[in-house]
């Protein structure tokens, strides 16, 4: 529908059918208005001293259909993974089965609480233990911390693990390399525990050198933080000779798990030299992804860490909680959190690994490569692959060479992907290709769910070079909103509501 037609068919209510122009929840409710009975408390005396509220907390009052209403109303304006393909690179958007969130509803996983004596949760304590063990058989490590409560926290373990040791051996080693191409959380890790971060540039083909890595070492450094599959999609060929490199130096190999999805089965990282990994359970073993949480990131240790692993951990059968209850050269560095971690995201995981197997998974991870070099091969000969001569692993990595001289950017190309019922791609990241789009299919698509999706990137491509600039420039223009200023919103972002004043006519 052109914007002729659009206008020609406004409404009353501005609504269009099923497309619903939905207020803010603060113009739809009033004040003193609520959907549930609550009395009034009794008579007390505020704690808060100067710190209480002077004014009322002035939140919109809503009868429980008005609620209900409100936010399913939203939910239909928004994407989502049950609607189509989530081509998020990085991210990992793939199909959660339905069947992991009955599992993970059932009596004695969904309804126990932190704080609940041990002997009242031996299933969740068994099904803890059974998930250790697949994780250490899969990667090929010697302990594995549960409580890390998503990747970046595990990240945190990692790296604090490999601290303890470099301390318990009387060493100050004062630096950390992260090659140019890694997730933000890397360097990020690094200096919130005191480390100077020292980049290594990589190859022109995307990955990175031991060459350049022995260039970095010495006494100072403690320890590397390589992502395998790395952040451009690509496998890196020389990372048990970094290994060997970084050992060889003292220091400890810190592998960033965030896409094992791309090698279970196929690589242990710790046969390749790894000493501690994040796995982020929501991303490689098919959990809820996004808004926030929850999320996972048990990590994984090797022998030359086991030792340091952050209690609670299990000694064989037995649970060890205290620090003080460590023996027989276990030296934890301390309690990470509060309770055991994220029981739901533990239990969906589990699910997830024991209806696939093995040779299931080793097949989930060979389907989403596939699915990957597929897309790659497809639009290959319409836009720029950033390292065509390296096959991709889980994701592919494009720039945006292919729209020079069509006054298209990357952002219009993936907003008009919007108009065509497709969540875009990452965009612009990884920061080391210019105009980047980054597209993970994952292996939850079926060939007819790429096959579409291809064949609107191609259209969009060979539009953009035959000029049809305005089908870019003005997208979405289907979407419930049109473009936002999204340079505006981040910079002055509007974080309060307020009631417009009313406007006076020139009689008043």
């Amino acid at each position: 529908m052109g914007e002729n037609e659009m206008a020609a068919s406004k409404t009353f209510t501005g609504n269009q059918a099923l497309r619903i122009q939905e207020p803010l929840i603060f113009e739809v409710g009033h004040n003193g208005q609520t959907g549930v009975d609550v009395p009034e408390p009794a008579a007390h005396t505020s704690r808060l001293g100067a710190l209480g509220r002077k004014t009322p907390i002035d939140l919109p009052g809503l009868t429980e259909p008005e609620t209900m209403r409100h936010y399913v109303r939203l939910s239909r304006q928004n994407y989502a993974i049950d609607l189509g393909l989530y081509p998020l690179g990085s991210c990992t958007m793939k199909h959660n089965p339905r069947l992991n969130e009955k599992m993970a509803r059932l009596p004695g996983f969904g309804d126990i609480h932190p704080l609940q004596p041990l002997s009242t949760v031996p299933g969740a304590l068994e099904l803890m233990k059974t998930l250790s063990s697949w994780l250490l058989k899969m990667t090929d490590m010697k302990a594995v911390a549960l409580s890390p409560k998503a990747g970046a926290q595990g990240e945190l373990a990692g790296m604090m693990a490999i601290r303890a040791a470099i301390a318990a051996k009387g060493e100050t080693r004062g630096t950390v390399l992260v090659p140019e191409s890694a997730h933000g959380t890397n360097p990020a890790t690094a200096a919130a525990l005191g480390y100077k971060v020292e980049g290594i540039k990589a190859r022109a083909d995307g990955t990175v050198s031991v060459e350049a890595v022995k260039e970095k070492l010495g006494p100072h450094v403690a320890a590397i933080m390589l992502t395998n599959p790395n952040t451009c999609g690509l496998f890196e060929p020389e990372a048990a000779a970094i290994a060997d490199a970084i050992h060889e130096a003292g220091a400890y190999f810190y592998g960033d798990g965030a896409n094992f999805n791309a090698i279970v089965g196929k690589v242990k990282p710790g046969s390749i030299g790894v000493d501690a990994m994040h796995i982020n359970l929501h991303k490689t073993f098919s959990t809820p992804h996004g808004g926030g949480g929850p999320g996972s990131g048990p990590v994984v240790l090797s022998e030359r860490l086991a030792p340091f692993a952050p209690v609670p951990f299990f000694r064989g059968d037995e649970l060890v909680e205290r620090v003080e209850d460590a023996a027989g050269g276990e030296m934890p560095f301390g309690r990470l959190t509060a309770f055991h971690g994220q029981m739901g995201m533990y239990v969906r995981a589990m699910a997830y690994m024991m209806s696939h197997g093995s040779d299931g998974l080793k097949q989930a991870s060979e389907d989403a490569v596939l699915s990957a070099n597929y897309i790659k091969a497809s639009l290959a000969d319409l836009m720029s692959v950033a390292f065509p001569d390296r096959p991709a692993m889980h994701e592919v990595l494009f720039d945006d060479r292919f729209l020079k001289d069509t006054g298209i950017t990357t952002l219009d190309f993936a907003k008009a992907m919007i108009d065509e019922g497709f969540h875009p791609m990452t965009m612009y990241f990884p920061l080391v290709v210019p105009g980047a789009m980054l597209i993970e299919p994952t292996e939850s698509e079926s060939l007819a769910s790429l096959d579409i999706f291809i064949a609107a990137l191609r259209d969009l491509a060979m539009a953009a070079k035959r000029g049809d600039t305005e089908r870019f420039t003005e997208a979405p223009r289907y979407a419930p909103r049109r473009r936002l200023d999204e340079t505006k919103g981040a910079r002055k972002p509007v974080l309060t509501y307020e009631a417009p004043q009313p406007v006076l006519d020139a009689a008043e």
